[in-house]
């Protein structure tokens, strides 16, 4: 699939699977591809990601239900848990992270643009999940992305390793889709795109 074919038909496929038309590995290769290439402010390379397969996807999943369990009222939790069972129920989830020694260091060293590091964390941030998404998309899987953070931070920190400094941004859940979304209706282009000579 072409670039822009990949952008236009990247989608958030809620009905996924445990299967994949390319092995762990090759996602493994994609990620590390966008995590090289994605530009970044300053080229801070400040984004982070933790891939979990097999047990450690169930655990990241089991750990939200807990903790969501711990705070939904037990009469409004079933909508809940079927949504999580959903995702449990696919490949992999990619957790994305942004790390934050790198930032505060950036901010320190050009002051004068310190309130704009944060900020160009996240855009550098949305860049790679965008372009992990499409370039799984090529590949024929789908994915969703959510944000249970910062409910589950200190619970994944803990369970997965991961350094202090790595603030969670967003789980991405990956597999093969079992049913299509439904169709979107977009803004006219010229309420959005204005073009000067």
């Amino acid at each position: 699939m072409e670039y822009l074919d990949a952008i236009q038909h990247r989608r958030s496929y809620y009905m996924l699977d445990d299967t994949s038309p390319i092995s762990d590995g090759q996602i493994e290769k994609i990620i590390g591809h966008c995590l090289t290439y994605v530009p970044s402010a300053f080229h801070s390379e400040t984004a982070r990601v933790v891939a979990l397969f097999g047990e450690s996807h169930a655990r990241l999943w089991k750990i939200v239900e807990d903790t969501l369990r711990a705070r939904v009222p037990p009469e409004r939790f079933g909508s809940t848990e079927a949504k999580l069972k959903g995702f449990a129920a696919g490949h992999a989830t990619l957790l994305f992270f942004e790390e934050q020694e790198t930032v505060e260091a950036l901010q320190a060293q050009f002051p004068t643009y310190a309130d704009n590091f944060p900020l160009w964390s996240q855009q550098a941030s949305g860049m790679v999940q965008h372009a992990v998404w499409c370039a799984l998309e090529a590949e024929g899987l789908g994915a969703n992305i959510q944000h249970y953070n910062p409910l589950i931070d200190e619970q994944v920190a803990a369970e997965f390793d991961v350094p202090s400094s790595w603030r969670l941004i967003s789980q991405m859940v990956v597999g093969m889709p079992t049913a299509e979304p439904g169709p979107l209706e977009y803004k006219p282009l010229d309420e959005r795109l204005v073009v000067k000579h």
